[in-house]
C-alpha cells in the first residue's frame, strides 16, 4: 500500500481525489467530498475500487509534478521502451463531475494498461456494467459512471481494463463523468479543451495572490521556497473548498489513522469552527478576499439559529446531523480499523467555538468586509449565550472524549469572544452592552491566571489544575490574551516546547496526563501545532528558533506540497488525513508571520502592534536570538 505521503490531490471544487505514484486513483468520492466513495483502495486494497493508468509491468512514475499554479497532475515513467505522461485533472464543476486523464506519449512507444474497478457505496457494492459505443457505463442504485475514451475496453475479473500502444506525441484521453443514474446519458467533455479551460482557471484564481515576504529581500533563494510553498498551500486550500456554499472541507479523507495499526481514525470531510479565524487570515493575508467573503458566509449560516445548538462542525452546506457509523468490510490504511463516517465530536461541547466564530467575523470587520445588522444581532445572541455559559467545563479544542473539563484553550477563546465584543463598540461603534462585556472580560481573565496557571513550572496547564500541557495555550499570546513580552507567555512556550517535543515536532497534548483522553493508542505530532510553535517564537522574539522550527516544517511536505494532519518522527511517515487544511493554513500564516508581511489588523489579537485590552501583569520583554 502507498504511503500517505506518496498522494498528490486532483479535484473540481467539489469532490477531490487521490492519485498515487503508481498512477493509481485509490480515493474519490462522488458527487461530493461527503459522499460515499467509487474508489476506496486507501482504506482496504483493489478490490475496493480504484483506477490504474501505467505503463504495462511498470512500478511507481520516475517524476511528478503540478503543471505551474494548477491543480493539474503530470507523472511520467521513463523506460527503455520510451517515456510517457499521464495528466490527471478535475474541470471545475460544470453541471456534471468530470475526472479526466490523458495519456501522452513523450519518447519512443511504450504499451500502457487501464485497470478500473468501480466500487459504490465506500468499496461495498460492484455496479452493473455495459459497454457503449466508446465506453462504458455503471450503474450501482442512484449513481451511474460513464467512461468516454477511444481505446478498446473489455471486462476481466470485476473491472474494465485495456491494454494500448502510445508512441510520441500520441495523444489518449479518458473521461470518467458522475451523473445521477435516472438522469440520461451525459455528453462527454472534450479532454484537451477541458484541460486548457483548466490551467486557465488555476492561473486566473492565482492572479489574486499579493503575498510579498518583505523581511527576506536579501534571501532570495529562501523566498523563493516560502513563496512556492505558500503559493501551492492556498491552491490545495482552494481545492478543500466546497465551491456552491463557502464551506472549507478539514481533509479530503476519512479514517487515515494518527498511529499507524490503531483506533484514532476520524471522518474529517466536514467543515470546523475552529478553522474559521485562522483560515480567514490566510486567506485575507493572501489577497483572496472574495474566497474569505464566501467562507464567512458560510459561517453565518451554519452558526445562525439557538446560540446554545452552536456545534465544533457542519456538513459542507450546514447540515447538523453528522451521525458517525463504522464500515466494516472495510480493513482500514495497513489495517488501521475501524473506518469511520460521520463525526460523533459533531455533538460535544466546545466553549471555544464561540470564540473562534466571534473572532472570525470581528477579523472581517477589522479587514474591511462590510458587516450587516443582521451579523452583528447574531454575534450578540452568541455572546449572550458565552456569558451564562463560559464557566462550564467541555470537551475542549481537540474533542477529548473523556469527561468534560476546565480547559484553558477553551476559556481563553470564551474571553476572545468578549474581547471582541468590546472591540466592536470601541473601534466599530456598534451597539451592545459593553460595561457588562468589559465586566465579563475581565472576570475571564482573572479566573485563567488564576486556576489555569501553574507557577511552580511556570506554565499554563491543559485544564484547571491539570499535569498535562497543550499545545493550543501556544495561542495565548496571538489571541492577545496576555502580551508576548509577559514571562507567563514566555514560561509557556518553552514548556510546551520541552514537554510537548518529538524530535522537533510538537505534540498536540500528552495522550496519558490526567488519566488519558478517553482513547486508546497515541497518535503523531501534530503539524498545525508545530506551526503555531514558530509564531509564538517569532512573538517572544527568538525568531533564528521559529525560522529553523519553519524550514523543518517545509521539509516534511511530499513532493507535490501535501501535508497530512500529523508526522511520525520515528517513522519519518505522514499520519492522519490528507491534505489537512489546517496543516496548509497553518503554512501559509506562519510563513506571513515571519514573512513580515501580514498588515497589522490582521494580526489574530485584532489589535494594532503594541497594543492590547485586558492584559494583566506584563513584565520585561524576555531573550532575542535575532
Amino acid at each position: 500500500m502507498a504511503r500517505i505521503e506518496d498522494y498528490g490531490l486532483i479535484g473540481d471544487l467539489q469532490t477531490a481525489a487521490l492519485v498515487g505514484r503508481d498512477g493509481s486513483i485509490d480515493w474519490l468520492c462522488l458527487p461530493r467530498f461527503d459522499s460515499a466513495a467509487c474508489f476506496a483502495a486507501l482504506l482496504g486494497d483493489e478490490e475496493a475500487g480504484r483506477w490504474r493508468i501505467a505503463p504495462v509491468g511498470a512500478g511507481n512514475c520516475t517524476r511528478r509534478r503540478y503543471r505551474d499554479d494548477t491543480l493539474i497532475l503530470e507523472s511520467e515513467w521513463e523506460s527503455a521502451e520510451g517515456t510517457v505522461r499521464v495528466i490527471d485533472f478535475m474541470p471545475p464543476r460544470g453541471r456534471e463531475a468530470d475526472l479526466v486523464r490523458i495519456v501522452e506519449g513523450v519518447s519512443g512507444s511504450v504499451e500502457v494498461e487501464a485497470d478500473l474497478r468501480l466500487r459504490m457505496g465506500y468499496g461495498s457494492v460492484v455496479p452493473w456494467v455495459r459497454s457503449l459505443d466508446g465506453g462504458m457505463r455503471a450503474v450501482a442504485g442512484p449513481d451511474a459512471v460513464h467512461l468516454h475514451t477511444p481505446v478498446h475496453l473489455h471486462g476481466e475479473g470485476m473491472a474494465t481494463v485495456a491494454r494500448f500502444q502510445v508512441g510520441a506525441g500520441d495523444r489518449v484521453p479518458f473521461v470518467l463523468t458522475y451523473v445521477p443514474s435516472w438522469l440520461e446519458h451525459p455528453e462527454p467533455v472534450d479532454a484537451e479543451r477541458a484541460l486548457s479551460s483548466t490551467a486557465d482557471f488555476w492561473r486566473d484564481w492565482m492572479q489574486r495572490y499579493t503575498f510579498q515576504p518583505t523581511t527576506l529581500q536579501d534571501e532570495p533563494e529562501t523566498a523563493a521556497r516560502w513563496d512556492a510553498a505558500t503559493r501551492r498551500s492556498l491552491i490545495l486550500l482552494k481545492a478543500l473548498t466546497y465551491a456552491p456554499t463557502g464551506g472549507i472541507v478539514a481533509a479530503a479523507t476519512t479514517s487515515l489513522p494518527e498511529q499507524l495499526g490503531g483506533s484514532r481514525n476520524w471522518d474529517y470531510r466536514f467543515t470546523w469552527l475552529r478553522d474559521a479565524t485562522f483560515t480567514l487570515q490566510a486567506l485575507l493575508g493572501t489577497g483572496f478576499v472574495e474566497e474569505a467573503k464566501a467562507w464567512r458566509e458560510w459561517l453565518l449560516r451554519a452558526v445562525a439559529g439557538d446560540p446554545a445548538q452552536l456545534q465544533i462542525m457542519y456538513g459542507l452546506d450546514g447540515t447538523r446531523r453528522l451521525q458517525e457509523a463504522e464500515l466494516p468490510w472495510l480493513p482500514g490504511y495497513e489495517g488501521s480499523g475501524p473506518v469511520r463516517i460521520g463525526n460523533a465530536a459533531a455533538d460535544q461541547l466546545q466553549l471555544d467555538v464561540w470564540g473562534e466564530v466571534l473572532d472570525g467575523l470581528h477579523l472581517s470587520r477589522s479587514a474591511g468586509i462590510a458587516p450587516d445588522e443582521a451579523s452583528w444581532d447574531l454575534q450578540r445572541a452568541l455572546l449572550d449565550h458565552l456569558e451564562g455559559h463560559w464557566q462550564d467545563p467541555d470537551n475542549g479544542l481537540w474533542e477529548v472524549r473523556g469527561p468534560r473539563r476546565h480547559f484553558v484553550h477553551s476559556k481563553v477563546l470564551a474571553w476572545v469572544g468578549l474581547d471582541r465584543a468590546v472591540q466592536g463598540v470601541e473601534r466599530f461603534g456598534l451597539q451592545g452592552p459593553v460595561d457588562r462585556w468589559r465586566q465579563t472580560r475581565a472576570a475571564i481573565h482573572a479566573e485563567v491566571c488564576e486556576r489555569g496557571y501553574d507557577p511552580d513550572r511556570a506554565t499554563f496547564t491543559q485544564s484547571y489544575g491539570s499535569t498535562g500541557l497543550d499545545a493550543a495555550t501556544l495561542l495565548i499570546g496571538e489571541v492577545g490574551f496576555l502580551p508576548w513580552e509577559d514571562q507567563r507567555v514566555i514560561g509557556t512556550v518553552e514548556a510546551v516546547q520541552r514537554e510537548l517535543d518529538r524530535d522537533g515536532f510538537l505534540l498536540r497534548y500528552d495522550t496519558s496526563a490526567d488519566g488519558g483522553d478517553g482513547l486508546a493508542g497515541e497518535e503523531g505530532a501534530f503539524l498545525a501545532c508545530t506551526f503555531w510553535l514558530t509564531d509564538a517564537l517569532h512573538g517572544i522574539g527568538r525568531r533564528t528558533q521559529a525560522r529553523e522550527t519553519f524550514e523543518r516544517l517545509l521539509l516534511l511536505r511530499n513532493d507535490l506540497g501535501l501535508l497530512s494532519e500529523e508526522y511520525d518522527p520515528a517513522t519519518r511517515r505522514h499520519l492522519g488525513n490528507t491534505p489537512q487544511a489546517f496543516s496548509l493554513v497553518g503554512l501559509v500564516n506562519a510563513a506571513r508571520h515571519l514573512g513580515g508581511s501580514h498588515p497589522a489588523d490582521l494580526s489574530r489579537s485584532g489589535h494594532r502592534s503594541g497594543s492590547g485590552h485586558g492584559r494583566a501583569g506584563s513584565a520585561e520583554r524576555g531573550p532575542t536570538d535575532r
